[in-house]
């Protein structure tokens, strides 16, 4: 088991799915949390879990990222969970979509690097972990177009950040979920209008034969935080959907 003992840990978008799910991951594990998200009411409902403070954060705020780092200062492990999904092809998608899916897809991990960053390379320690997708320059998926778009510009920019600064401690690697139940995916499976058919379609795609949960994707973030020779790769966890 991972040990994170000692361990600052700011997680984004934590409030619920992967995000809370992590947030429990990494409070087992040892880790000092700080989980962060614009949504305060489901937020508060993680301030009894032993190890875990909480902070209302807009990622999508220069000024406001700038005020969390200066008020909570360095942190040890940084996990870029916040993300939207957009259903449409490109014809589908109006310019907006496109904006707001980079904006919090891509821009937000900025942002947060750079406010976080600084205080690991002063301290030749840190991980960064960004959550991407199956869906962006490793697969294909239909009505994706904005998701995958700026879901591979997170491998890009995890890539590029890995190489950047891995001789000065730090590791910067992306998390690539196929399907996971989460409040997402619910509200998308319900906006079909047709939920039962929607889900069984979902699953279908699912060579393990089912969706994944949360806590397996948070599992992983423990494991990519405590593994000191892994830096710059895209980790799928897909059920086998890419394989």
């Amino acid at each position: 088991m991972t040990d994170l003992t000692g361990k600052t840990c700011l997680i984004t978008a934590a409030a619920q799915g992967i995000g809370a799910a992590s947030v429990k991951a990494f409070a087992k594990a040892g880790a000092k949390v700080i989980a962060t998200d614009i949504n305060a009411e489901k937020l508060a409902e993680l301030e009894g879990v032993a190890g875990v403070t909480t902070r209302r954060l807009d990622v999508l705020s220069d000024e406001a990222v700038a005020n969390a780092v200066s008020e909570i200062g360095a942190v040890d492990i940084l996990f870029n969970c916040a993300g939207v999904v957009h259903n449409g092809s490109v014809l589908d998608m109006k310019d907006g979509d496109l904006d707001f899916a980079y904006d919090l897809n891509v821009k937000a991990m900025v942002r947060t690097v750079r406010a976080f960053l600084p205080g690991m390379i002063e301290r030749e320690y840190g991980v960064i972990i960004n959550m991407s997708s199956v869906a962006s320059s490793l697969k294909g998926v239909p009505n994706r177009f904005a998701y995958s778009t700026t879901k591979a510009a997170v491998l890009g920019l995890t890539k590029s950040i890995a190489a950047d600064y891995v001789t000065k401690g730090i590791r910067c690697t992306a998390i690539c979920p196929g399907t996971v139940d989460s409040p997402s995916l619910q509200d998308r499976l319900k906006a079909t209008g047709d939920y039962e058919k929607a889900r069984a379609d979902f699953i279908a795609r699912q060579p393990i034969g089912r969706i994944g949960t949360p806590e397996e994707i948070a599992d992983l973030a423990v494991y990519l935080a405590g593994a000191t020779y892994t830096t710059g790769q895209a980790h799928i966890i897909d059920g086998g959907w890419t394989a």
